[in-house]
């Protein structure tokens, strides 16, 4: 069974960790509302289904052959929240507030820099190659690895949606909060990298 205890808040904070796809959402949704940034967010949705079905497949023969594999990606998976989350830590003092506003981009554009900015996404390969084998159950790997990748999409629209809304509020109030935010995220994305470090090797049974 999927451990989604360790799971959703995992990779929620995974999800919520500020990056280009993320600035994006925000900025679009501080220039032309939540609505258009959640529209344009589908193109990043649309990429990150292949890229969870090549992650499928090129892990599937390997995983379920090899159990060292499982420990190996467990060691990057964790290394790689943890390193994401002090360099969130260490940036956030220093960051300054976004220029929120200026010209607007067609739709059409936004969807297109969310597709492209996505492709290239470190983050999102991280996530699809070494953190979802350390939950994928090796018994039920293809139908646990869609539950895995349906979950991530869904999370990550959540994530979609909250940086839009603080975008536009931002664009109103100048708010500086982004720097909270990110401490916030770093902080998590450093717990949960060593709960998945001491975390047990997945059941084959």
């Amino acid at each position: 069974m999927i451990d989604w205890l360790v799971f959703v808040p995992a990779c929620f904070a995974l999800n919520l960790a500020f990056g280009p796809n993320n600035l994006l959402a925000m900025t679009n949704g501080a220039r032309s509302g939540v609505v258009f940034a959640q529209k344009a967010a589908v193109g990043r949705l649309l990429v990150f289904v292949p890229m969870i079905a090549i992650s499928a497949l090129g892990l599937g023969i390997v995983l379920t052959t090899s159990a060292l594999v499982f420990s190996i990606a467990k060691v990057i998976g964790a290394t790689y929240l943890i390193w994401l989350g002090i360099s969130l830590w260490r940036s956030a003092k220093a960051m300054k507030t976004q220029n929120l506003s200026g010209e607007q981009v067609s739709l059409s554009q936004a969807f297109r820099a969310e597709s492209l900015v996505a492709v290239s996404n470190p983050k999102a390969i991280l996530i699809f190659a070494a953190f979802f084998p350390q939950f994928v159950i090796v018994d039920a790997y293809w139908q646990s690895f869609a539950m895995l990748g349906a979950a991530f999409l869904v999370m990550e629209a959540v994530a979609i949606f909250t940086y839009a809304a603080f975008g536009r509020m931002a664009s109103r109030f100048a708010a500086g909060k982004l720097s909270m935010l990110q401490r916030a995220s770093g902080a998590t994305m450093c717990l949960f990298g060593i709960l998945l470090l001491i975390s047990p090797q997945p059941s084959r049974t």
